[in-house]
């Protein structure tokens, strides 16, 4: 078994969250870390693993401690920080409406503060399962091109978020919404890379400061 101290430092779940923010970190990093230790026989990452293996992911807020502790390796401690942290996420959000982007006015409407900006932004919006939004990323700034936005910045946010499905979206800085080649065959190449990832791009928007049209996938 690799123990957690084996593991080089910048991989480490703790120190991972403190150098790029709990955005970067997959579900068992962040479960990781409140767990803080695992087994003789499992590292707290695997052991962060297993716990999420054992429950549907839809169904895990609503588990109780006697549920966890029948997992070897949490006892009653552990499991009672777990359930806190899941009771104050839903406490802070309750009353809460999750952004769902599923238009193309949505995705406008979320990119006002680029949509007239003078520089071309390519901006990514990672979805869970739901396609409710993750987080919102701006992979490049300038000229539209193949060498500007490749599939491996594109989606090494989306797997690093966890996302089911991501939505793609740019500005055209001359006011324009008339589609270039550009846009074409960069859509193109970024949805044969998310039929091999298994993450699907939901829509291609494209925004000007007052309209927006959609490459229909």
């Amino acid at each position: 078994m690799i123990k957690i101290k084996d593991v080089p430092k910048f991989d480490r779940p703790r120190e991972k969250m403190v150098k790029y923010g709990p955005g970067k970190l997959s579900n068992a990093e962040l479960l990781a870390i409140l767990l803080r230790t695992g087994t003789k026989d499992l590292n707290v990452l695997n052991l962060s693993k297993k716990v999420l293996q054992k429950f549907e992911e839809e169904k895990i807020v609503d588990i109780t401690i006697d549920d966890l502790k029948n997992i070897h390796g949490l006892g009653e401690v552990k499991s009672c920080e777990i359930i806190a942290c899941f009771e104050l996420g839903r406490r802070m959000l309750k009353g809460k409406k999750a952004s769902i982007l599923l238009s193309p006015k949505d995705v406008w409407e979320r990119m006002e503060d680029i949509r007239g900006s003078k520089k071309e932004h390519f901006v990514v919006f990672y979805l869970d399962s739901r396609n409710q939004e993750i987080k919102r990323e701006i992979i490049s700034v300038g000229t539209l091109n193949e060498s500007l936005v490749h599939p491996r910045e594109v989606f090494e946010g989306a797997i690093k978020n966890n996302a089911a499905a991501i939505i793609i979206a740019h500005n055209h800085p001359s006011g324009d919404l008339e589609l270039s080649q550009a846009d074409i065959e960069i859509t193109k190449k970024l949805i044969h890379a998310g039929k091999i990832l298994d993450i699907r791009i939901v829509s291609h928007v494209i925004v000007i400061k007052d309209k927006y049209s959609e490459i229909v996938i």
